[in-house]
């Protein structure tokens, strides 16, 4: 009796790990092509990564060129100063960024204390017609 009953047994056994095998082989291969979908997502999320970079870079560049000029009959003004500034929805501090000075340097412009150099002031002749909207794409891509 103690023979059939480890016969029994055994073959029980057997058939329980043909059975465990068969289903970890399917979860095998599904793991498997997860895996290869997850590493191909990661490269192409790295590819895109690259690309935004480059145009990033690119509109930085774009938008930090300056004029080399200033247009014929402009003039600067303090109040045409801070009403553009207003106009565009900008506090002191962003709009210090999207010129290249310091929140302090606009500040002194505002209320006369000093004038800006040429190559600021072609910056702020450049800013002139910005809307709130190119205001704010240009100040998040400088940031």
């Amino acid at each position: 009796m103690a023979n059939l009953a480890q016969a029994l047994k055994a073959e029980i056994q057997r058939v329980a790990r043909k059975e465990a095998k068969a289903q970890l082989a399917q979860t095998k291969r599904l793991v498997t092509e997860h895996r290869r979908t997850i590493a191909a997502l990661k490269r192409e999320n790295a590819e895109l990564q690259r690309k935004v970079n480059f145009l990033e870079r690119g509109e930085k560049k774009r938008l930090g060129d300056a004029p080399a000029a200033i247009p014929e009959g402009s003039r600067f003004s303090a109040r045409s100063l801070k009403a553009q500034r207003r106009k565009t929805g900008l506090s002191q501090a962003n709009y210090a960024k999207l010129v290249g000075v310091s929140t302090l340097t606009i500040n002194n412009w505002e209320t006369q204390r000093t004038k800006p150099r040429d190559e600021q002031f072609a910056k702020i002749v450049a800013l002139r017609g910005l809307g709130k909207r190119e205001a704010e794409k240009r100040l998040s891509l400088l940031s």
